[in-house]
């Protein structure tokens, strides 16, 4: 796999994770058209290691001022449970049918219309008049956030996108979009750790050290990507809304499906 590929994978993977456009849709298409493919897409998933890093580097004060706070409040030891009970639903189904989910991955089809009816229904939900009755992201009971962590196992499917199910789950459920986008990166934190954990276990064995060297220079693009994006993303949908996001799913979406039709539907996995 020339650097280059590698680069690129990463930067898309890392300039898309906490946005709601799909990150792993993107980096799977881009795969495709490549002629590029991992076993069990494993290389897609554990370059997000740098993704994970990303935010986690970006959250580091705000961590470290729940973990301090948990003995004594009650207010941040509830909003952890919160955060604990939205990861288990995906869990569980990603652990249960990830031989499914694995299958779903090659069918860049299923990809491209996810892309296209996530954008449309992104540009919906963005346009809706809200009374939002959480502005604040440690306000979330965890009834709310275990409602929302079930939204989040709609991105098993291929182009769905974890971040845009949460966000959109969570706005249509009380919170403001800033709230949303943010509950949508403290949940992304064990969940796709989770998922780098359980891919790495299981394909570890296939990887060659070739297949090491492209993840390591896959995470580092993907990390510094993802922190630009995560220090500016909530300022930004503050103003603007998802409206932009929505717009790029259609057009991205659109776009590769007309060069499937054109170039043909059969890629390196299939």
């Amino acid at each position: 796999m020339p650097i280059w590929q590698v680069i690129l994978l990463g930067l898309i993977e890392g300039a898309t994770e906490f946005i709601p456009v799909s990150s792993t849709g993107h980096v799977l298409l881009a795969g495709h058209f490549l002629g590029f493919c991992s076993p069990g897409r494993s290389f897609e998933i554990l370059i997000q290691l740098g993704a994970i890093l990303a935010i986690l580097t970006v959250y580091a004060a705000r961590l470290l001022q729940l973990a301090f706070a948990l003995p004594n409040d009650a207010n941040a030891r509830g909003f952890v449970g919160g955060i604990l009970l939205a990861f288990l639903p995906a869990a569980l189904v990603g652990a249960a049918f990830s031989k499914y989910i694995d299958q779903m991955l090659e069918t860049p089809l299923i990809i491209c219309f996810s892309l296209i009816i996530g954008g449309i229904v992104l540009l919906y939900v963005d346009r809706m008049k809200f009374t939002p009755r959480y502005t604040e992201v440690t306000q979330i009971p965890p009834s709310l956030a275990l409602k929302i962590g079930l939204c989040q196992c709609l991105a098993m499917i291929p182009g769905v996108s974890r971040s845009g199910a949460t966000i959109v789950g969570a706005m249509l459920m009380g919170t403001d979009k800033r709230t949303a986008a943010e509950f949508s990166f403290f949940l992304a934190m064990p969940t796709m750790a989770g998922a780098f954990t359980f891919k790495l276990l299981k394909h570890w064995s296939e990887f060659s050290s070739g297949d090491i060297a492209n993840i390591a220079v896959g995470f580092v693009v993907a990390f510094i990507a993802g922190v630009v994006v995560v220090r500016y993303l909530l300022d930004y949908v503050s103003r603007k809304g998802f409206a932009l996001f929505g717009w790029w799913r259609i057009i991205v979406g659109g776009l590769a499906l007309g060069a499937l039709m054109v170039m043909g539907t059969q890629g390196a996995c299939t």
